[in-house]
């Protein structure tokens, strides 16, 4: 099965309504740590956050926080500019995946264009495993896209679903299932670990995998600090981890 990787930037979003300038004596909630503590406790492989340039949700104390304190990987989501790079390897999270950041945006609206910018790119890669930190990149499901990530040395790509996740017909699911089925598997021929992210939720998650072959990680988040809010954190957990645990066809099984 798939491995499950819980996106908690929401729990910062909804901190930040209260707690935007928050001092120090205060205690600000929802707590992103606890959150990432019970989300352990329940069976989650590994925590996600995105530390944006405008700092909307997750702050550095958070991504410190949650590197000192879980025993599961941290998963820094992180654009691919100079201060961000420098901030990476201070923190020292376990897997950094470079997406693209437009300030103007809610959450990430596409995949990072490797292609149009593979030297840069490369540098960037080069620097944080400098660091000892592993390098993932979100792509949308293009195979030369998927080519760039082999040529900049990631070891994994994430593959946008967010089209898939929109699609309002039949046939538009399936023509995306079927790109992401062509770029997971010439991302695994290519030696890359195949992640996947941004829109899936309880009721699309079993079509997507049992359509796209060699998925390591699910990276979830929206759908899954929803639920919690209604049923907690270890039910939403085990309710996403069940769904992923259900018999695959055979062409997942590796």
């Amino acid at each position: 099965m798939p491995e499950l990787g819980l996106n908690i930037d929401h729990v910062a979003t909804l901190r930040e309504a209260r707690y935007r300038d928050w001092k120090q004596g205060l205690t600000p909630e929802p707590i992103v740590l606890e959150a990432a503590r019970l989300a352990e406790q329940a069976g989650v492989h590994s925590i996600t956050v995105h530390l944006r340039e405008d700092r909307r949700h997750i702050q550095e104390a958070d991504v410190r926080n949650l590197s000192r304190s879980i025993h599961i990987p941290l998963n820094l989501e992180m654009a691919t500019s100079p201060t961000m790079v420098r901030r990476a390897i201070l923190l020292k999270p376990d897997e950094v995946c470079l997406v693209p950041e437009n300030r103007q945006e809610i959450t990430t609206e596409g995949g990072i264009d490797l292609v149009a910018d593979v030297r840069r790119i490369k540098n960037v890669v080069r620097k944080l495993h400098s660091a000892k930190i592993e390098v993932s990149a979100f792509i949308d499901p293009d195979l030369a896209q998927v080519e760039a990530a082999h040529q900049i040395g990631v070891e994994s790509v994430e593959l946008h679903t967010g089209a898939y996740a929109n699609a309002r017909s039949l046939r538009q699911r399936q023509k995306e299932l079927a790109r992401h089925g062509r770029a997971a598997a010439f991302a695994h021929e290519l030696g890359l670990r195949v992640n996947a992210g941004h829109g899936l939720h309880y009721t699309n998650v079993r079509e997507y995998i049992e359509d796209v072959p060699h998925l390591h990680t699910l990276n979830i988040g929206h759908s899954i600090i929803s639920r919690a809010l209604f049923v907690g954190f270890t039910q939403a957990v085990g309710e996403m981890l069940a769904l992923l645990r259900m018999p695959e066809f055979s062409h997942n099984a590796d």
